[in-house]
């Protein structure tokens, strides 16, 4: 199986990052497809967590070459930064390659991105100001910098003074920021030029030949499918394609190079930002859900919003992804509740939808139809085989396979790369 594709199936912070780095210690390339520094995932390797944005999971595992892909936005200072990061921890990140077509994030789209949210007041999307939304703007608007721009200095700061035109008159007419120099902007993004040169590729032809040799590509989505600019909760969502889709255009691989697709979802559901989430919890139940699951986003310390599984919004992903696989994370969290929801339909407007509603407004008026599960008490962290769990617990995973019509392939009950159940093997 050469192709795999790795996806979140609710809203993201699913626990994609260990799920990569555990099928990277048996594939030869991890490539990230899509999204930038807005959001991030977490390894915790001998005890010791890493928080990434930018790096693929497979950048801690030798022998892996980690590639940023085409459909990533680049923050050079980030990127930069979490490199000096691992490897003043003794990690190494010099295999590390990125698409020459991989698209930068410049000073500026920082400052529009945070101007803009400011000015939207009550109806602020809940970004995280990072500058992804107005970058990938510049990338359907044909006015983006791409990596290899960094090599031509002429057409570089010719690109970004086209951008500042317009974006200096919004900046100051409407938003009421200050305006920015392009020369600073060029000059700054151009101070990284001959540190990234060793480093970018052509992605596609890259990872094709690889796959003709028979190499192992795991390809790592960031955020989530609920949060796809297409399929996802909109106007709520990233601005990439976090779906199985995206693994294709975001790197230039053709979807029959495809083998498997694999989905990472928590035993139970969160979600940050603004936006509908029908399970939400707002009571001491949702408070306990965050402060056992860890549930604060790597990348800003937001809190997460936390709710009971959503089995619609499983169901959903395995369909527009088309789930070969689940990884359920987290089955831990839920140890001690002595009775277990999950979310098997949906009431809006007094009808039943065992489906994703078909209208936005649908899904804003959603309420939560429950099926109840009883919990179980015992610890379950140190079980490695799916018997080793008590009845319940084993009865709660069945259940959520029945529902998403998916099999769950793999089961974490910790947050360590050994603490996972493989029910299925996932490669090979």
């Amino acid at each position: 199986m050469p192709g795999i594709v790795v996806v979140g199936a609710q809203w993201g912070d699913e626990g994609k990052g260990k799920a990569t780095d555990q099928f990277g210690q048996d594939v030869d390339y991890v490539v990230k497809f899509n999204g930038g520094n807005n959001a991030g995932h977490t390894v915790v390797i001998d005890g010791e967590k890493f928080a990434f944005h930018l790096l693929p999971a497979g950048v801690l595992t030798p022998g892996v070459t980690p590639i940023i892909g085409n459909g990533v936005v680049v923050d050079l200072e980030v990127l930069f930064a979490e490199i000096a990061d691992i490897e003043a921890r003794g990690k190494d990140a010099s295999s590390l390659r990125i698409s020459a077509n991989a698209h930068l994030i410049p000073s500026y789209n920082r400052i529009m991105d945070q101007a803009t949210e400011r000015y939207l007041g009550d109806r602020q999307l809940g970004t995280t100001g990072r500058g992804i939304g107005p970058t990938y703007s510049d990338k359907m608007n044909r006015v983006g910098l791409r990596v290899q721009d960094l090599f031509d200095e002429s057409i570089l700061r010719q690109k970004v003074r086209g951008a500042l035109d317009q974006k200096n008159g919004v900046l100051t007419k409407i938003l009421g920021a200050g305006a920015v120099d392009p020369d600073a902007v060029a000059d700054e993004l151009l101070s990284y030029a001959e540190r990234v040169r060793p480093m970018v590729i052509d992605c596609s032809l890259v990872l094709n030949n690889a796959l003709d040799a028979g190499k192992t590509v795991l390809f790592e989505a960031g955020q989530a499918t609920m949060l796809d600019i297409d399929h996802g909760t909109y106007p709520f969502v990233t601005s990439s394609n976090p779906t199985a889709g995206g693994a294709c255009t975001g790197t230039g691989v053709g979807p029959t190079r495809i083998d498997s697709v694999i989905g990472v979802a928590k035993a139970y559901t969160t979600r940050v930002g603004e936006g509908p989430f029908p399970t939400e919890l707002t009571d001491a139940t949702g408070e306990r859900l965050r402060a056992e699951g860890g549930e604060f986003g790597v990348t800003t310390g937001r809190p997460r919003r936390c709710g009971w599984h959503d089995a619609v919004v499983t169901r959903y992903a395995a369909r527009v992804n088309g789930l070969t696989d689940l990884v359920l994370t987290k089955l831990d969290v839920l140890t001690g509740h002595e009775e277990i929801p999950i979310c098997v339909a949906y009431d809006v407007d007094g009808e039943r939808t065992d489906e994703m509603p078909l209208t936005q407004t649908g899904f804003h008026h959603a309420t939560p139809i429950y099926e109840v599960m009883p919990g179980w008490a015992e610890d379950i962290t140190g079980a490695r085989e799916f018997s080793d769990l008590p009845r319940p617990a084993r009865d709660y995973v069945e259940r959520i396979e029945e529902l998403a019509g998916c099999r769950v392939s793999a089961i974490g009950v910790g947050a360590g790369r050994e603490a996972t159940i493989v029910r299925h093997r996932l490669l090979g």
